[in-house]
């Protein structure tokens, strides 16, 4: 196992460093211009374009608003690649992580609101509401249909089965962890199986209740557990409030030091903190535009906003809480990874009972994070088969694997996250790259209505030369047209 853990890192390394995120920085330097730097410049508007009523679906119900969508993404966003992953980054590529981390979050905003866009301009209508994602703007948008299907399937791994692993074993880390320091021990083997069974019994009963269930539940929990992770990094500041100016600089130098340059260091900074940045907020990977298609809103652009400032509030607020947290208690670097390390240095500033919140928090954000990774695997297993027992079987093989990653290797898991993330991103990418052009133009035409004082409304008359979009029929804006008044 070791032998084949050590062979993938190694093609990640390579992959990630010379392919991926070359390729990323330069699309989303691409996206950045084509669109005026959007991620910046409306930075009032992602607020704004939050609120609404979504009207009813087909069924009757109501369908899921801008900022469920924006709870869901947030609940798969928000997980261990804020606690576990920048710890880990911090571990590997020191303090100077964190800088690129913030700079790939900044860059990459403009990649999230092109591939969301995109997702809401190319959705499809279902009994409950919409769907949609990649694969579908990969079929209706560049009109290839393998593509579509190629991104479905790993994606369906990615979020469906990895991901879930490695919030599950993160899950199952943490406990352990605080079993063992509230006992002086070392934590009973028989541990990992107990959470293993309980989180898979839990994520059965939400998933089999299908997508509003879980849109319900993320947007109860993805408020409450980061309000409280933020007000306990808020108080780990407030006490080590002279060391900041100090941990700023540790962060800035590192990252562009002549010491670590000399080392090769700084390469292994840039590397860790665009890795894990783009584990943690998910821009130009193509997984939130599958929360982002399922809202119900009156313009494309709008899901773009918001989910853009999705990115934002993952890395610039939550990682940069785990950040600062670690880094005010001067750790070891290289030492501890992972959960432990952000629990070890909570229990330093705040006493162990911060290290048994936090284990709840982790257990929350994982937890909510398999939720979310369920509903895009459920979103792309949906586009490749209609089948209903397809869909079951899903949820099935969802609930085996939760449990198997409680009990796996946290090493195996995580680096083979790395993999099928990486793979995913480079499909949406090639996508994304060819399709742009079409997301800035929607972009103009909102942007056209609300210097005309209206909330933008957008059908598929008002660019006719699009085809293959299945929505935006008057029918699907009509419970709109109360708000296009000036605002």
């Amino acid at each position: 196992m070791d032998a084949v853990n050590e062979g993938i890192v190694a093609f990640n390394d390579v992959f990630w460093a010379y392919l991926l995120i070359p390729l990323l920085i330069i699309l989303s330097l691409y996206f950045t211009v084509r669109s005026g730097a959007v991620q910046f410049r409306l930075l009032p508007e992602m607020f704004r374009a939050m609120r609404g009523d979504p009207g009813l679906a087909a069924d009757g119900g109501k369908p899921i608003s801008a900022f469920q969508a924006f709870a869901v993404s947030a609940a798969a966003r928000i997980g261990t690649g804020n606690i576990a992953g920048v710890a880990t980054a911090i571990a590997l590529g020191g303090p100077g992580a964190i800088f690129w981390m913030w700079a790939m979050a900044l860059l990459v905003g403009a990649a999230s609101f092109v591939e969301s866009t995109l997702a809401q301009l190319y959705k499809a209508r279902g009994k409950e509401g919409y769907y949609g994602g990649p694969a579908y703007y990969m079929e209706h948008g560049l009109r290839s249909k393998w593509m579509g299907v190629l991104f479905a399937i790993i994606i369906t791994v990615t979020f469906g089965l990895v991901f879930t692993s490695v919030q599950s074993n993160t899950i199952a880390a943490a406990v352990s962890n605080t079993v063992s320091t509230a006992t002086g021990g070392d934590a009973a083997t028989w541990i990992p199986y107990a959470v293993g069974v309980l989180l898979a019994a839990v994520t059965g009963v939400i998933i089999f209740g299908g997508g509003r269930r879980v849109a319900k539940t993320a947007t109860l929990l993805v408020p409450f557990m980061a309000g409280i992770y933020l007000v306990m990094g808020l108080v780990v500041v407030a006490m080590n409030v002279g060391q900041i100016p100090a941990v700023l600089t540790e962060i800035v130098t590192h990252a562009f030091g002549l010491r670590e340059i000399a080392a090769g260091g700084i390469g292994t900074a840039i590397v860790q903190g665009m890795r894990r940045g783009m584990f943690s907020n998910e821009a130009g990977l193509g997984s939130a535009p599958n929360a982002a298609a399922s809202a119900a809103v009156s313009h494309p652009v709008k899901q773009g906003l918001v989910q853009t400032l999705g990115v934002y509030f993952d890395t610039l607020i939550v990682c940069s809480t785990t950040a600062f947290i670690i880094l005010v208690s001067n750790p070891t670097y290289g030492a501890e990874a992972g959960p432990t390390l952000t629990q070890n240095a909570l229990e330093a500033n705040l006493g162990p009972w911060a290290l048994h919140l936090l284990t709840l928090i982790i257990l929350l954000v994982a937890f909510t994070s398999v939720l979310g990774n369920t509903f895009y695997g459920e979103a792309n297993v949906g586009y490749l088969t209609r089948n209903p027992a397809a869909m079951t079987g899903f949820r099935a093989v969802v609930i085996v694997v939760t449990f198997l990653g409680a009990i796996g290797s946290g090493g195996v898991v995580w680096t083979l996250s790395d993999t099928t993330m990486g793979l995913m991103a480079l499909v949406n990418l090639a996508a994304l790259a060819f399709l742009a052009p079409i997301a800035c133009r929607l972009l103009n035409d909102y942007v056209k209505q609300r210097k005309q004082g209206k909330d933008p409304v957008f059908t598929k008359d008002t660019m006719p030369e699009l085809t293959n979009v299945e929505c935006w029929e008057q029918e699907d804006v009509e419970r709109f047209r109360g708000n296009t008044t000036t605002v």
